[in-house]
């Protein structure tokens, strides 16, 4: 009895509603004394409190506590909906019974007069967003008349905000936000299940930040995660709501984008990444600059379940990085060959530099005034013994990547200066110094012994260095320069314009030439690009401004030499004036005084085409041709091995690999044949051109092709793909209309 005065006497101070509204229950005459003062004791702790509604839903009962906690009173909230209070159709993220996973929440559960227990619904009323866990069970009375529920409830916002931290930290990255590798291959995996039903594709982007290690390992790891953090962001601008980012650990990071497989949009966005990401970064006070590297593959094509797709992305990123670096891949079958291969080369390297069997070749830099030669540029050349010639560029991203660039540079280093030293002594030589060399901190002493043993003139020796040896140490960067420009060499900045480019590098650094890259001069007399022509001008105006001289790389065609000639450039190089010829050749035009060259070349810049050898197929009507592709663009192909195709024909060129594109025949001269494509073709990231799309594969290698041969134009899609009809290329039904070159006439 005492307990009850007592309870009863705190409830007489919170206004006597509780017990008033509490006799109000149905059958409350029921209860006790004792068994009220027990059920108030246990509203009083906090634990949790009561509530009743009659057979409409209307509140008849509910505690001091839960009004309090709405910011409210019981008298406002007696006759109003339970509803009103709390958010009944809430499904809890965290309840994964039957129930809720078929949508039962607490409203449907209640119109059907089910009893529900620990159900977590969202607040209604109230400041802060909070949660209870409500229960309650359908009452009856003695003829089995509903006639309302009574039940229970506790708040448990503080619980749901633990659990959602311990949610977040097992899902996502605590230093970015973004989500961590468990929840990225769990969402890949329910998207990928769900995509393949629907044959719906999606695509996988798989990013490596490059020279990320030596920022961490120079400014220190606070910095290193400052520099994350921005990686972040700015992955965040770019992706925004197309798909979604993880960071998978270290500088890795993963993007997948749904129901994306055109290749040109792909490729444009990875572009928008590495660009964005070059970027310099300010932290703390410090300027950072660092690039990135992505890999693309597709869902069905390179991959239908998780670890499929992410070993096809993987592969494609360390295509990207070996191809140099602040570039994009797309996934191709062939990668799995080319990665073998490279480790092949790795070991074939190792053996090569000391024994010798490497070559230095040089290209001619030329005054486009006077035609006359000034200098020429060292070019690395390998004639593997059974490879034959071996492409510099994978040769050097081999060499970056295995750490042999060094052993490798110094090499040319002395090479050069011992070559240069029988020329004229008013030629200068150009050596290419990686970024991974430069670092190194016996530079100046191989560039001085180097000079000494062959006795060149310093200042007929000049260095060639990229943007990227900027990125990081600044300190050791500049001291590295003030003790090789003390030795009287020169330095030129190779590739401006192309990723990192400051101003700020051309007033601290000593340089003596800016080299423009080809990339500016392709576009440089196509009025269809925009800007190159007014970038060259600049370019050569500060060059000018600062007394630095400027080179024009890649010239190729007459109009582009007349351009760049118009500029004021200093010297030109390219086929224009020939390639690089052995030290051999350059001695023979030194001995006849022939270093006046004549320029030699195409007079207007042709579109961007590469010469190739490889099969293709040409299908016409629903027969499969076997050609040979001599020639490849983004526009059209030139062709050899079907005779007596007439000029309009239409074809569908299967490159493999599920690509195809329909093409027009434009010229034919006997078994040669010029096609032009419907669909331009896209860069595949590595100086090649592919489809943009591809048709999905059969398991028995067949693949979907569009049958647009002698169809008109009108039913070819924006896609470049016939919308009239699909269907599995096998056993032609009709005779092949052309003829194929024999063996004899290739």
């Amino acid at each position: 009895m005492a307990n009850a005065q007592a309870s009863s006497g705190k409830q007489t101070a919170r206004g006597g509603s509780t017990l008033g509204a509490l006799s109000r229950w149905k059958n409350d005459r029921s209860l006790s004394r004792e068994q009220i003062a027990l059920f108030l004791d246990y509203e009083d702790s906090g634990l949790a409190w009561f509530w009743a509604t009659d057979s409409d839903g209307a509140l008849t009962y509910v505690s001091q506590q839960a009004a309090a906690s709405l910011d409210s009173n019981v008298e406002e909230l007696i006759g109003r909906p339970l509803n009103a209070l709390v958010d009944l159709r809430t499904v809890s993220e965290n309840d994964m019974s039957s129930e809720a996973a078929t949508g039962r929440n607490v409203e449907f559960l209640i119109r059907a007069k089910n009893t529900f227990t620990h159900k977590e619904v969202r607040t209604r009323l109230g400041t802060e967003e909070a949660w209870w866990s409500i229960s309650g069970r359908p009452q009856f009375d003695s003829a089995g008349t509903f006639i309302g529920y009574r039940g229970n409830a506790s708040d448990v916002t503080i619980q749901r905000r633990e659990r959602a931290d311990t949610t977040r930290l097992s899902q996502f990255d605590s230093l970015t936000g973004l989500a961590n590798r468990l929840r990225m291959s769990t969402r890949l995996q329910i998207l990928l299940t769900g995509y393949k039903v629907a044959q719906r594709p999606c695509s996988l982007l798989m990013l490596d930040l490059d020279r990320f290690k030596h920022i961490n390992d120079t400014l220190g790891h606070p910095t290193g995660d400052a520099l994350l953090q921005q990686v972040a962001q700015r992955l965040q601008r770019i992706v925004g709501s197309k798909g979604e980012i993880g960071r998978l650990g270290g500088d890795e990071f993963q993007i997948f984008i749904p129901d994306e497989d055109d290749r040109s949009e792909l490729g444009n966005l990875a572009n928008h990444i590495i660009q964005l990401l070059s970027q310099p970064y300010v932290i703390e006070g410090n300027s950072c600059v660092i690039g990135a590297s992505v890999g693309i593959a597709i869902a069905p094509f390179d991959g239908e379940d998780v670890d499929d797709l992410v070993r096809s992305a993987d592969l494609a990123l360390y295509a990207a990085k070996a191809g140099g670096r602040g570039q994009f891949r797309f996934y191709s079958s062939d990668l799995h060959s080319r990665a073998e291969e490279r480790r092949l080369i790795e070991e074939d390297l190792r053996r090569a530099i000391p024994e010798g069997a490497l070559e230095l070749h040089y290209q001619p830099l030329t005054c486009p005034q006077t035609n006359q030669v000034k200098s020429f540029e060292a070019l690395l050349r390998w004639n593997h013994p059974e490879r034959g010639w071996m492409s510099p560029d994978i040769v050097i991203s081999v060499a970056e990547e295995t750490g042999l660039i060094v052993p490798l540079g110094e090499w040319a280093i002395r090479q050069a200066c011992d070559d240069a030293a029988l020329w004229p002594e008013d030629i200068r030589v150009a050596v290419n110094v990686s970024p991974v060399q430069f670092m190194t901190e016996n530079l100046a002493g191989v560039v001085t012994s180097a000079l000494a043993n062959s006795g060149l003139q310093p200042h007929r020796l000049e260095l060639e260095i990229t943007e990227s040896v900027f990125l990081g140490d600044t300190d050791g960067t500049t001291r590295r320069f003030q003790s090789l420009k003390e030795l009287g060499i020169r330095f030129a900045l190779d590739d401006f314009g192309t990723g990192y480019s400051s101003l700020g590098y051309l007033r601290d650094a000593p340089f003596d030439k800016i080299k423009i890259d080809q990339s500016f001069i392709r576009g440089a007399v196509d009025n269809s690009v925009r800007g190159n022509a007014a970038i060259i001008a600049a370019i050569v105006g500060l060059a000018n401004s600062l007394g630095m001289e400027t080179t024009a790389e890649g010239i190729e065609a007459i109009d582009e030499l007349d351009f760049v000639r118009s500029q004021g450039v200093t010297s030109v190089q390219g086929y224009i004036y020939g390639k690089a010829t052995p030290n051999t050749q350059v001695l023979e035009m030194v001995e006849n005084d022939v270093i006046e060259l004549v320029p030699k070349g195409p007079s207007r810049a042709r579109s961007n085409r590469r010469t190739v050898l490889r099969k293709v197929g040409l299908i016409h009507d629903d027969y499969r041709y076997e050609v040979t592709m001599r020639d490849l663009s983004q526009t059209g192909a030139r062709l050899q091995g079907l005779c007596d195709v007439p000029v309009g024909t239409r074809f569908i060129v299967d490159f493999g690999d599920g690509q195809t594109v329909g093409a027009e025949v434009r010229r034919a001269v006997d078994d040669w044949i010029g096609v032009e494509f419907e669909e331009h073709l896209t860069s595949d990231g590595g100086g090649d051109w592919c489809t943009k799309q591809r048709a999905p594969s059969r398991s028995d290698g067949h693949s979907k092709i569009a049958r647009v041969a002698g169809q008109p134009s009108a039913l070819v899609n924006d896609q470049g793909t016939a919308e009239v009809e699909l269907q599995e290329i096998e056993e032609p039904k009709t005779q092949p209309r052309f003829r194929q070159s024999s063996p004899q006439e290739d």
